[in-house]
């Protein structure tokens, strides 16, 4: 005999019943109580109300400003020599951009310094600025700045060979400022000779902080650890030319070898993973950009 499968014979879901049963039970209810049929219009229309989705607006994401970099200016002085290649290379796979300041003298004193110079000129992220030609008539610091018609005239001849791109000098054997209204002569009998290469259009450049080396043995004094250390200290005791900038001062021969070579590597690489610095070249330096 055959019997009935109960899902043969309709059986209401239950999803009906639970739409249904609401719509039925406030019918019954309004029809028992005899309300007006404007009244069960109403609350029908609020009970389909209540069965809409309620839709949540996106939450909109409130974005933290930006931590404001501190920049550092990485520059290197005295190239082209020894040690200008090993430099290059490791700024350009650690990817910061570098000033060197050359002196004119050096371009040419040998092959393959005229070929790294050509090197330097055609790599990127690398800025070129102008040391002098003699480096104070080959290091006689005080007679050299004892006559500013001969300094002038130094960094002139460097200017009209080299080419550079920019007017920005660094002056041999002394940390000399005059950008706008910082100015700055570490040593004071220098000063009228500084003073003359500003009025003859240069912007003089010194430095914050140096790394200092062994004159002798050509080896770097500080860690890089060491150079951490300094650069956090000038940056939050406010002792920088100006806020939030810090100039470091290197020499390109000092890292001819290895461990000083590390030791550069290694400095690139604390200060970028920091997150607190950003490097740039110094044609960015708060004042500078508006004398090019």
């Amino acid at each position: 005999m055959y019997h009935a499968d109960p899902a043969d014979e309709g059986e209401p879901s239950s999803g009906f019943f639970s739409h249904a049963l609401p719509v039925i039970f406030i019918s019954v209810l309004l029809v028992a109580c005899k309300e007006p049929q404007q009244e069960i219009k109403k609350i029908l229309a609020a009970v389909q109300d209540t069965a809409k989705p309620v839709v949540k607006k996106p939450q909109e994401v409130v974005k933290k400003p930006l931590k404001k970099k501190k920049k550092i200016y990485l520059t290197f002085d005295d190239g082209p020599n020894k040690g200008t290649k090993n430099v290059l290379d490791i700024v350009q796979q650690e990817e910061v951009p570098v000033t060197f300041f050359i002196v004119g003298e050096h371009v040419f004193a040998s092959v393959g310094q005229s070929q790294t110079w050509d090197s330097l000129k055609m790599a990127k992220n690398i800025e070129l600025c102008n040391h002098s030609y003699t480096h104070a008539l080959h290091n006689k610091y005080e007679k050299f700045y004892e006559q500013p018609d001969t300094v002038v005239k130094d960094m002139q001849r460097t200017r009209d060979e080299l080419l550079p791109e920019n007017n920005i000098v660094r002056t041999p054997g002394r940390n000399s400022w005059r950008i706008d209204s910082l100015h700055f002569t570490d040593i004071k009998k220098s000063k009228t000779a500084i003073d003359s290469l500003q009025n003859a259009g240069f912007v003089v450049l010194g430095w914050d902080l140096e790394w200092h080396y062994d004159s002798k043995t050509l080896e770097v004094k500080n860690t890089a650890e060491e150079m951490l250390v300094q650069i956090d200290s000038m940056f939050n005791k406010g002792k920088t030319k100006r806020k939030d900038n810090l100039v470091i001062l290197a020499h390109d021969q000092v890292y001819s070898k290895s461990n000083d070579s590390f030791q550069l590597r290694e400095l690139i690489r604390r200060l970028k993973k920091s997150g607190d610095y950003e490097f740039a070249l110094v044609s960015g330096y708060p004042g500078i950009g508006d004398k090019q």
